[in-house]
């Protein structure tokens, strides 16, 4: 099948992307080339299909995307390995060679390749969980369905239809303000003849694996301890805070605990919007784009680690160290400009893919930057990140990409600082404040690298780049998944000292754990047979409108989210408006005129209307409200004719 043989191939071009130094190391070698790969693999397709379709007028411009990019991948890979051959490193020895290092590799590995394999079944049975095929019918959990509306319909828009140059599908007809690569992605992947869910769970799997794969090689690096790897990634999965401890404690008192803990189906959390599942595995589930994006971080972290390192071990201590990171030339002088650049680029590409995995790796590495050398190099790559970003959002999106603004206290309702440090201390437990404790405890470079981990949530708390706040979790929860080894490093270290120390390993890893353990419960609860939204997968609704509608048409419908016209990929002029709202459209404008085009007496109004906000179809579904306003379609239908009627009669459509 052509999606796997695309698949295949990222990964054998992301090899050849890859530095000689990870070849040999399976763990680094595998994330790194899927994430290289796919960078380049996806902006070449993306971009030959949009040279297709707004220069040649192609009605199927993937078709050429794929077969040039896809041609010349395989042509690149046959020179290089025809090259090998003639040169003698592809023979029979070699070959042996390598079967060599394999058998070794494996003997040496067993127990991360036992680990690694447990985490994958566990990722892929997560996925597929809350997110499959049954029947013909598409199959969304309660917790993750919200965020798989626009993910869907982006797909479907690429996959069935021809977004090109993109737009939103849930606000059509102006730029795309949301990185949407990652969708563009699972649909060409739809599109190359893999099933919708198989293409989106593949390659999100293939996201979160590698980059808890890269977040298990950190963790051994920086710690020493490969045993930190491992229970760092449960950290992961299962986060701290306080929510459990007073939820139990306030049922105890009830007398209702175990009737509410084997009923409840709902996030448990006692700050704003902690029962949305802001903070625990659920993010992963439902923003699959963000795992990738953090996938890329990782690559340019353990790049930028050699700078680290060696100024860690520098032999100058206290405040003459601290001096020599700033007034002397080794501290600003570049060390490998090209290398820089190149980590530049990679981060640049990923913008839209997951920006702000971007903007939380660019932080992390600031951090870096201010307690190492080579801080030129630093500069260097954040230049050239902003660029490749600068330049994408040239193309992709009308006016300012971001509204930067100072907002204190994130989602504290209390902003004085006692009262944000009251909120950190609710929403994490020990986690955050716990660390100023292991803080003591660590190296020179321990202590730098979880100091830059921490500066994504500093940035939580005082910036906002979006109209909603609530984006802002993500760099809260980038920071808790690279600091999950520091906790990790000092669990095991209690549990090598003796029995005590096991013990209080014990505790520190339940207190950790809990909450987030209660969470995974709910996901399973919230996500089970009986809470999932179901979509047919190919309606003769969703059909006609993808034959119908070509890519300059908007089609006006109610405020939809998820349902068989979403998943046709046609733009809707107002979809589900949290969605747009939430990227920066204006909601509320559109709202008010979709308003009155479906309450208007007045057949002038409405033709004027249609036309000014360039509407081509008008969808009427029966007994319809929109913003809470009883529609009426008897002047649509005396102003537009008839187009379409599901058989039921439930839906119709008129053309403008």
């Amino acid at each position: 099948m052509l999606g796997i043989f695309y698949v295949i191939l990222i990964f054998l071009l992301g090899r050849e992307l890859a530095p000689g130094t990870v070849r040999l190391r399976p763990w680094l070698l595998l994330p790194v080339s899927f994430g290289t790969g796919t960078l380049v693999m996806g902006w070449g397709t993306y971009l030959v299909s949009l040279l297709a379709s707004v220069c040649l007028g192609a009605e199927k411009p993937l078709f050429y995307g794929n077969l040039i990019v896809m041609g010349g991948a395989c042509v690149i890979l046959a020179f290089l390995y025809v090259k090998r051959m003639r040169e003698g490193r592809i023979s029979g020895t070699s070959f042996k060679t390598c079967l060599g290092i394999l058998r070794k590799s494996r003997r040496e590995n067993t127990g991360e390749i036992i680990f690694f394999g447990i985490l994958l079944i566990f990722i892929s049975w997560t996925m597929f969980y809350v997110f499959h095929v049954k029947d013909g019918a598409l199959y969304s959990g309660f917790s993750v369905f919200g965020d798989y509306a626009p993910h869907t319909a982006m797909i479907r828009s690429f996959s069935w239809g021809n977004n090109f140059p993109t737009q939103y599908p849930h606000f059509g007809g102006e730029d795309v303000k949301y990185h949407f690569m990652f969708q563009f992605l699972a649909g060409n992947l739809e599109y190359l003849g893999l099933r919708i869910d198989i293409a989106y769970n593949l390659i999100s799997i293939l996201a979160l694996e590698g980059f808890l794969m890269m977040l298990y090689m950190l963790a051994a690096r920086i710690t020493g301890m490969r045993r930190a790897g491992v229970l760092g990634i449960v950290f992961f999965f299962f986060r701290s805070g306080t929510a459990f401890f007073r939820f139990v404690w306030e049922h105890i008192k009830a007398g209702d605990l175990w009737t509410v803990l084997a009923e409840n189906t709902s996030f448990i959390g006692y700050t704003p919007n902690e029962d949305w599942g802001l903070w625990n595995y659920n993010v992963y589930l439902n923003q699959r784009h963000l795992a990738f994006g953090l996938l890329i971080v990782c690559i340019a972290l353990w790049i930028y680690l050699d700078w680290v390192e060696e100024t860690a071990d520098a032999s100058e201590k206290g405040i003459r160290w601290l001096r020599k990171r700033f007034f002397t030339k080794n501290a600003w002088k570049c060390k490998r400009i090209e290398t820089a650049l190149l980590v530049g680029m990679m981060l640049g590409m990923t913008s839209f893919w997951n920006g702000a995995a971007v903007i939380g790796g660019l932080l992390i590495l600031a951090g870096f930057g201010i307690f190492s050398d080579g801080k030129l190099d630093y500069a260097l790559t954040a230049a050239a990140a902003i660029i490749f970003s600068l330049l994408q959002s040239k193309i992709f999106i009308q006016g300012e990409a971001m509204e930067l603004s100072f907002y204190w206290g994130f989602l504290a309702e209390d902003k004085s600082l006692g009262g944000v440090l009251w909120y950190i201390l609710l929403v994490s437990g020990i986690y955050f404040a716990g660390l100023l404790f292991v803080f003591f405890f660590l190296k020179r470079k321990g202590r730098i690298i979880l100091l830059s981990f921490l500066f994504p949530a500093v940035f939580a708390f005082f910036i906002s780049l979006t109209p909603d706040i609530n984006v802002n979790h993500k760099y809260v929860m980038l920071s808790y998944a690279f600091l999950t080894m520091f906790w990790a490093w000092a669990a095991v270290s209690l549990w090598k000292r003796n029995w005590i120390g096991r013990i209080a390993a014990l505790g520190l890893a339940l207190c950790l754990t809990v909450t987030g353990i209660y969470d995974f419960v709910v996901i399973l609860k919230d996500n089970d047979e009986n809470h999932r939204v179901s979509v047919q997968l190919d309606s003769p609704l969703s059909r006609w409108i993808s034959e119908n509608l070509d890519k300059g048409d908007l089609i006006l419908t109610p405020e939809y989210s998820i349902n068989e016209v979403t998943m046709s990929g046609e733009m809707l002029y107002c979809g589900w408006p949290y969605y747009a709202w939430s990227a920066g459209y204006d909601t509320n404008d559109r709202a008010a005129k979709a308003t009155e085009i479906y309450t208007t007496d007045s057949q002038d109004r409405l033709r004027a209307l249609v036309e000014e906000e360039k509407i081509t179809y008008i969808l009427f579904e029966e007994g319809m409200e929109f913003e809470q306003n009883v529609c009426r379609e008897d002047v649509i239908a005396r102003t537009y004719p008839l187009v379409y009627r599901s058989e039921d009669g439930r839906i119709r459509i008129y053309e403008t």
